[in-house]
């Protein structure tokens, strides 16, 4: 869980690669653990440690865009809303997140999932090079060609391995404005809708992503008065075809059900790529779990609609993300540590709440749900998306037990005296 009681023992800013030499070397020898914190917005507060040292990256925020080789540079303290307006500027994008205040270092070194890894993949396979201090003090390149073992576990295996500095991406051509459509439906019919959603994402255009989410309906103007306050599904959907075809688009998902209302709009992809934003307030207490399905049960979304009905108040909210696509179809599971074999999709639950009297009635819910919702889900998963349930749970996110080991083999290279703890860790001993 988030937590907001936490004092760092001191937060070190490096000014530049040296100078994160010069602290690195330091831990090393004198075996300190080093907690990294980027954007600052991971699920369980794991880069800001009680009583431990923390190197901040949040001040890096340099991004440069080569428009002709669409190879794109950003340091480490960059976060979404940054990266994607650099990008746009150019007409480019790199496939990345769904909440602008996310930092792309971790996103990315956890895998990087968001709307448009159905047509891109994820963010690990646009990911072309890391340059990184690792916790001897070395200041090292990844790529495909040199040191390819230590490029192979960053995509995905986290911040195990070293303080990344710069990440190099492949962007790809993409539209000014995307279509933007939210669609909401009766808390009655979302079961029909998310069965019917689920075989019509099947098929589905690859510039279509939709995100089911279970929610508190707002008060709203253009939700029904007697439906503001209750549970109901919003069906978001982002789509970056073309533009004659996104009414087309929004028909199709409507004729699903019987939606009370539906909002539609040609947008700025940076707006479109902030709209989550509402859903992950910044500041607040929070717990997060997540798990991928394989596939979609009536027991499943049932387990689903009883816990919005039951949900603490406060930002409560249960969110799917559809895969297939490029995620699921154009990169092989072995390419990077990240695993999304039989992903059909993405289940995430959040609660977020202000203050620490809520902490039982929101995590109890979370974990509750998480805990029915999953059974029968599979065990590799999307570290981003949940606290840290333990070793095993970490041994399992990556599928193949090969993966792991192979992620221990880094671990032992790149961080013999794991120096790197504060995450999903890998444990060298």
């Amino acid at each position: 869980m988030a937590k907001d009681d936490w004092l760092p023992a001191l937060i070190v800013r490096p000014a530049d690669v040296a100078d994160l030499q010069a602290l690195m070397r330091h831990a090393s020898t004198n075996n300190i653990p080093v907690a990294i914190r980027g954007g600052g917005h991971g699920a369980d507060a794991a880069a800001m440690p009680h009583d431990q040292l923390v190197v901040d990256m949040s001040q890096w925020k340099e991004i440069s865009v080569d428009v002709n080789t669409q190879v794109v540079r950003a340091s480490a303290g960059a976060c979404l809303r940054e990266l994607d307006a650099a990008c746009s500027q150019h007409g480019l994008v790199v496939p990345a997140g769904t909440v602008s205040h996310t930092g792309i270092a971790g996103l990315t070194l956890g895998g990087g999932v968001g709307l448009n890894m159905r047509r891109f993949g994820a963010t690990v396979d646009n990911l072309l090079a890391c340059e990184l201090v690792t916790a001897d003090g070395r200041f090292v390149r990844a790529d495909k060609e040199e040191n390819p073992d230590l490029f192979w576990a960053l995509r995905g295996g986290g911040g195990n391995f070293g303080v990344v500095t710069t990440f190099e991406y492949r962007a790809h051509k993409f539209p000014a404005e995307v279509g933007l459509a939210t669609l909401i439906f009766d808390i009655v019919e979302t079961k029909q809708v998310l069965l019917k959603m689920t075989d019509f994402m099947k098929s589905a255009p690859r510039e279509l992503q939709a995100i089911p989410a279970l929610v508190t309906l707002p008060h709203a103007p253009h939700i029904p008065e007697e439906l503001q306050g209750a549970p109901g599904l919003i069906m978001i959907c982002a789509f970056s075809g073309q533009e004659a075809d996104f009414e087309g688009v929004v028909r199709d998902v409507a004729a699903l059900g019987k939606p009370t209302a539906i909002e539609k709009h040609m947008k700025p992809w940076v707006e479109v790529n902030s709209f989550l934003d509402a859903m992950a307030p910044y500041g607040m207490r929070s717990i997060t779990r997540g798990t991928y399905f394989s596939d979609v049960t009536e027991q499943m979304i049932d387990r689903m609609i009883a816990a919005a009905e039951r949900a603490p108040d406060g930002h409560a909210q249960e969110l799917w993300f559809f895969a297939g696509g490029a995620i699921a179809e154009d990169f092989e599971e072995d390419s990077c540590a990240f695993s999304r074999e039989g992903a059909l999709g993405f289940y995430q639950i959040v609660a977020q709440w202000k203050s620490s009297s809520g902490d039982e009635k929101h995590t109890s819910w979370v974990n509750e749900t998480a805990d029915q919702v999953s059974e029968g889900c599979l065990r590799n998963g999307y570290s981003n998306f949940s606290i840290n349930l333990g070793p095993e749970w970490v041994r399992g996110l990556f599928g193949k037990p090969e993966k792991y080991e192979r992620l221990l083999d880094a671990k032992k290279r790149w961080d013999p005296k794991n120096i790197f703890r504060f995450n999903k860790n890998f444990p060298v001993n």
